[in-house]
């Protein structure tokens, strides 16, 4: 497995990161141990997790990915050859403090966070979106100082337009603090809005790109057939999660460029997921594509996918897929995931 710098830091990361969003909740236990055991069989060290993960779950099993992470980890050891990344922002408890990015939340987020995983060290600690109700000032602040007390490495973000990363960097650069060294963004052969600003600025910054969404939510994956998915994908979810998805996705034109690509890659012998994870992970600005799994197939899967190289008429159709769609709102500008929004009552 290859490593790759994570920004301007020393260090460096698997070109693969394992999201571990559906932990305790698609996998058990017992199948998310075998998934973690895989990763590692095949070189992925980097695992990223959430304060609220599972993220499909029901809200009283928030914080269970990091617990199940935690108790791979004290049976498995070998802590110090690994990079664990979580994140912070997302409601955890029904009290006024208990969500965003304020100095006490985030404190105390990271020390609940550190209790789940059983570890003394978090290697990056993530912010999951913008919070508007607090300066840049006080959660950077917060940072510096879980960095200072050893329990945080280097800092990270998620889902921020370019100018919140670029006056989050001025504030770094001017007050001393810690500067954030990567950035999760949604990013598939669906939908680059980020290149327009995030990329160019990541760029600029230094600032390392994680992609989210590789795979669309599952639409492109194997499993989609005939402009079809198997029952109980995220599609399907209740609510305004799956209303999400398939306000995202689920159009006339956009199953048209999937169908399009999947006939392309079928010539050249290679599946749906082949292409749309190879593609996503060869572009010039990304460090480490994440991906997750709901059983060790599917990791051995995209593994294998993204060892793919492609055809010239594989690239050039995966290209023209995100400008061959209309734009609308949704597909235009990145709107905020209901993950990162969802009030999440009290677990612990």
């Amino acid at each position: 497995m290859r490593t790759r710098r994570l920004g301007r830091t020393g260090l460096r990361v698997p070109e693969v990161c394992l999201g571990t969003l559906t932990f305790g909740h698609q996998a058990d236990e017992a199948t998310s141990f075998q998934i973690l055991d895989t990763a590692i069989e095949n070189g992925i060290t980097f695992f990223d997790s959430a304060d609220v993960y599972p993220a499909l779950a029901p809200s009283e099993r928030a914080g269970l990915s990091e617990t199940i992470v935690g108790r791979w980890l004290a049976s498995r050891g070998g802590r110090d050859g690994l990079v664990i990344a979580t994140k912070v922002f997302n409601r955890t408890g029904s009290r006024p403090n208990d969500a965003g990015l304020g100095r006490k939340h985030v404190i105390q987020a990271c020390e609940a966070s550190l209790r789940r995983l059983q570890t003394d060290y978090i290697d990056l600690y993530q912010t999951h979106a913008f919070d508007a109700h607090v300066p840049l000032q006080e959660t950077l602040g917060a940072l510096d100082d879980l960095v200072h007390a050893g329990k945080v490495r280097y800092i990270g973000t998620s889902n921020l337009k370019a100018w919140q990363l670029a006056e989050a960097d001025w504030i770094s650069r001017q007050l001393a603090l810690p500067a954030f060294a990567s950035v999760q963004q949604r990013y598939n052969v669906l939908h680059r809005a980020i290149e327009d600003e995030i990329v160019p600025a990541c760029q600029s910054l230094g600032v390392s790109i994680m992609p989210w969404n590789p795979l669309a939510g599952g639409l492109l994956t194997r499993a989609y057939s005939n402009r079809q998915l198997p029952a109980g994908n995220r599609f399907d979810l209740p609510g305004s999660r799956g209303e999400m998805y398939r306000r995202r996705y689920l159009n006339d034109a956009t199953l048209d460029e999937v169908d399009r690509i999947q006939q392309v890659a079928a010539r050249h012998g290679h599946s749906l997921t082949d292409v749309a994870l190879s593609w996503v992970a060869s572009q010039p600005a990304i460090t480490s594509t994440l991906i997750s799994a709901d059983n060790p197939e599917q990791l051995r899967e995209a593994i294998g996918s993204l060892a793919v190289v492609l055809s010239d008429e594989e690239r050039d159709a995966c290209n023209a897929a995100w400008f061959n769609l209309p734009r609308t709102r949704e597909l235009a500008v990145p709107s905020t995931d209901a993950l990162n929004v969802t009030v999440r009552a009290a677990t612990n």
